[in-house]
């Protein structure tokens, strides 16, 4: 070994040990805390009312979600599949999102005419 190359390899080690403690230290670093629960899913599902939700109370919060979901998947297979082959297809999809939003936007314009009735009433005292 000649004296030259034993810089290169001090640097070569120094700069490897850099990196490791560069990747050691980014994952250390903690991981964000879980939100908490909204009151709405307290209410609901906080069955020993201690403010928090346990493993069973959100077992079964979890449980209603996915109840909801297939549900929600049933109810548009039902009304959306045309060719009835239990799946939707491009199309139906299309059309599913386009009666969606349609709908979505006339629950918009029933509530904005319902606040301009209730201004207009309002500002008629």
């Amino acid at each position: 070994m000649n004296n030259r190359s034993l810089p290169h390899r001090i640097t070569a080690l120094l700069a490897c040990f850099t990196l490791a403690f560069i990747v050691t230290a980014r994952g250390e670093e903690k991981a964000p805390e879980p939100k908490p629960p909204s009151k709405a899913a307290l209410k609901k599902y906080d069955a020993d009312h201690d403010g928090k939700l346990s493993d069973e109370e959100k077992a079964r919060a979890r449980a209603e979600a996915k109840a909801k979901r297939e549900a929600r998947k049933e109810e548009a297979l039902k009304k959306y599949d045309a060719n009835d082959n239990g799946k939707l297809d491009q199309a139906e999809k299309e059309r599913m999102k386009s009666e969606t939003a349609a709908e979505k936007a006339a629950r918009k314009a029933e509530r904005e005419a319902r606040k301009a009735e209730k201004e207009a009433r309002k500002s008629g005292k």
